[in-house]
């Protein structure tokens, strides 16, 4: 009981009717209309206008399928793409699922070192890449170990080209798929807390989360076969995977794809493509609301925007919709969850309060948790999100204790993050109780850079936190105990040489010691509000 009411009267349910979801695979359900789409164009390389039809791309898959299959790939076996964006890529992903086997994403800016600890915890098989870093996939693939084969979807020297599998005979039916029990996306997370952890996703959770975004309709605006939208945003990452690439196939849309952000070029294709819909993330519509150079773009095409991957400002979501003339809205979700929990009504400007993440989706519970009591919170009150549906995760690989830390034994998955529901069953994010740092959308874990710090000599102790950037939203500043004399370029150039780009230390701050609790846990919070109280007397 809490405030006199059941615990169950705490529960915030969706305003949308539930959604009855297929025991379908999800290349069954993406391509479920590629027969009949057939010539219309599905795949658009923005930057070399080469086009892909929903036919040929449903023909390419099950020849990749057959080329895998003809090398012993099978159910249950891990393939990993290393790459960025191309037309191939939808194709890869398909591929691997229809042959029954599981797709790990990855990140290509990923140094050896990481992209071999995926591949090596992953147990992928095989790994498709680029020219541009088939040097860095050998090298990773080297040290973990267990890779048979490396492909390139560009045919670079070194590697088997990736033609090699799609020219095969088509596998016309696949291995049976438990839909509920099947793993098909293994991308990484850390989580709430510690180093990346394989997000076990099965068929059921991708195909669960598209019928639950097609049931927001009532409110929002859908995904037809009449919109063009752009894949600026990383396949390797789940929002670009689940809403942009299989999303927008599943609904016979246009995409355009673009292999890294550009804003010139991505403002050129939105013109030349016409492109209706985008979903972008918070560093991308800053660029929109003030950049000079938009101006000498048309962008009359597009009539809404989805943000998401990291928190959306009131004023930054109202200077882009009076500038572009359209909508803008957010959502929310986490890898854990396929990603998609909640989003924010948009067919018409207003219709959402630009704070708020909207209604949780179909077939999708929210509870708010007193942080400190565990108690069940009523409207209008802060504490953990909890969500509960079918998109949630199966768990994180060969992570049980993880796993339970997150998903309790009632279904519940804690966000890790702070929030409220208003009246109107409506949510509200204001604040992070993880403490991962989101670096214009990608996860940085603290853990993972304290751990790497801690190896310089000269580094007695280290505490990295999140610091507010206006332009990235958070970047990772590192508290740093020296012995003896270490400048901040020295700290941020150690760190630089051994991860990726976004997981760069990008401020530092010399200290005598770092808070800690009794039990010796650093005291995060402590530097946060400082950091924090600082940025805003600045």
């Amino acid at each position: 009981m809490f405030n006199g009411l059941p615990e169950a009267a705490m529960i915030f349910r969706s305003p949308y009717p539930d959604v009855v979801i297929p025991e379908s695979s999800v290349s069954t359900y993406v391509l479920k209309n590629a027969q009949e789409l057939g010539p219309k164009t599905a795949l658009i390389d923005g930057t070399t206008g080469a086009t892909l039809s929903y036919g040929d791309l449903a023909a390419a898959i099950r020849r990749a399928a057959g080329g895998l299959a003809s090398r012993g790939f099978g159910k249950g076996d891990v393939l990993g793409i290393y790459s960025p964006n191309t037309l191939q890529y939808p194709v890869a992903f398909h591929g691997v699922a229809h042959a029954g086997g599981v797709v790990t994403t990855v990140n290509p800016h990923y140094t050896p070192g990481e992209l071999a600890t995926q591949l090596r915890d992953s147990r992928a098989r095989f790994l498709v890449t680029t020219g541009e870093y088939l040097e860095n996939a050998r090298e990773a693939a080297e040290e973990a170990g267990g890779v048979d084969e490396i492909f390139t979807f560009d045919e670079a020297p070194g590697a088997t080209p990736w033609t090699e599998l799609t020219d095969a005979p088509e596998l016309a039916v696949g291995p049976a798929i438990d839909a509920r029990r099947d793993v098909v996306a293994l991308p990484y997370s850390s989580g709430t807390t510690g180093g990346p952890k394989g997000v076990m996703l099965t068929h059921r959770n991708l195909v669960a989360n598209m019928v639950q975004l097609e049931g927001i309709d009532s409110l929002s605006r859908p995904v037809t076969q009449d919109d063009t939208l752009v894949a600026v945003l990383p396949f390797f990452h789940i929002y670009g995977l689940l809403v942009i690439m299989n999303w927008a196939l599943a609904n016979g849309a246009r995409i355009v794809v673009l292999p890294r952000f550009d804003l010139e070029g991505f403002l050129g294709a939105i013109g030349e493509y016409g492109i209706t819909y985008m979903h972008l993330v918070p560093p991308i519509l800053l660029a929109l609301a003030k950049h000079p150079i938009v101006d000498q773009y048309d962008l009359s095409s597009v009539e809404a925007i989805s943000s998401g991957a990291a928190p959306l400002g009131e004023d930054l979501a109202r200077a882009v919709e009076q500038r572009l003339d359209c909508v803008v809205s957010q959502g929310y979700g986490l890898t854990e969850t396929s990603p998609v929990t909640h989003h924010g009504p948009n067919q018409r400007k207003g219709q959402c309060p630009h704070a708020s993440i909207g209604p949780s989706l179909p077939n999708t519970d929210v509870k708010i948790v007193d942080v400190e009591s565990g108690a069940a919170l009523g409207p209008e009150e802060r504490g953990e999100v909890w969500v509960r549906g079918p998109q949630v995760m199966l768990g994180y690989l060969n992570r049980p204790e993880a796993t339970a830390e997150t998903i309790d034994a009632e279904g519940w998955l804690h966000t890790g993050d702070i929030g409220y529901v208003d009246q109107d069953g409506y949510c509200y994010i204001v604040d992070r109780l993880k403490e991962l740092i989101k670096f214009k959308g990608f996860q940085v874990a603290p853990a993972e850079l304290e751990s790497l710090l801690l190896t310089h000599d000269q580094i007695q102790d280290v505490a990295v936190v999140r610091s507010p950037d206006p332009e990235a939203g958070e970047v990772p500043k590192a508290f740093v105990v020296a012995d003896g004399e270490l400048s901040a370029e020295d700290v941020m150039s150690f760190v630089a040489e051994n991860v990726s780009s976004h997981k760069k230390i990008r401020r530092v701050e010399f200290v005598d010691s770092i808070p800690k609790s009794p039990a010796g846990k650093i005291l995060r919070r402590v530097l946060v509000e400082r950091e924090e109280s600082a940025t805003r007397q600045d």
